[in-house]
């Protein structure tokens, strides 16, 4: 008797966590672990495209080193951030992470604005390979990182709607953090900086040279009225 007591309550208490949402809960969790992790996973791909490509471009621009010394200390600072799944559950480290690897993209950007002027830079085959390979990362990154914003979406209006905000409340699920709007921009935004080399001064154009002045007109030898003498 007993155990049939005991299995009807276990039963009870499944389909109560059913209708209030845990289980959609419990399942769109572990969706949004699965994108993060994806994101991260293409973030780590392009981060160790970095040393190589900074060691290329140097060997034919080693006088572009404010940028090169940029994108080194970008992917440092991104490197110092223990980027695990347990991220998304601290806003503070999560926005400091996406904050890292957009100052990342905007130096990486900046490098191969730089390389633009290096035409046998642009020629070298391993060159070529690595800004395709990073070509190839930027776009998975965009789909992965669009995957994990969806996922945070559907999980956080999960969380937020009633009942299933009850629910959240018990078990203690809290919205995660996501990319914002400023997030977007600066990773979409164009690097704005000026390459161009400082101008000469102009140069001062010299004067025509003056017209010479016209030939003064002789005074006439005769006076009005005068008759020529025979």
């Amino acid at each position: 008797m007993i155990r049939k007591i005991a299995g009807l309550l276990a039963l009870f208490a499944t389909l109560a966590l059913a209708g209030c949402g845990y289980n959609d809960l419990q399942r769109q969790d572990e969706g949004i672990k699965a994108a993060w992790s994806e994101v991260l996973n293409q973030y780590q791909r392009r981060a160790d495209l970095v040393p190589n490509l900074v060691n290329t471009v140097k060997g034919y621009a080693a006088q572009e080193e404010k940028v090169l010394t940029e994108v080194t200390n970008a992917r440092a600072n991104v490197a110092g951030i223990k980027a695990t799944p347990e991220l998304v559950n601290d806003p503070v480290a999560f926005q400091k992470f996406i904050k890292a690897q957009g100052e990342l993209t905007g130096a990486l950007s900046r490098l191969l604005v730089v390389s633009e002027n290096y035409p046998q830079l642009k020629s070298d085959a391993l060159f070529r390979d690595l800004t395709a390979q990073l070509e190839g990362t930027e776009n998975r990154i965009t789909v992965s990182r669009n995957r994990y914003i969806k996922s945070v979406q559907e999980y956080n209006t999960t969380v937020r709607q009633f009942p299933t905000n009850l629910t959240a409340m018990v078990f203690k699920m809290d919205v995660k953090p996501t990319f914002t709007v400023e997030n977007e921009a600066a990773i979409s935004a164009p690097p704005k900086v000026d390459f161009s080399k400082p101008g000469a001064p102009p140069s001062v154009v010299p004067a025509a040279p003056a017209a010479p002045a016209a030939p003064a007109t002789p005074p006439a030898t005769g006076t009005a009225g005068d008759t020529p003498k025979k």
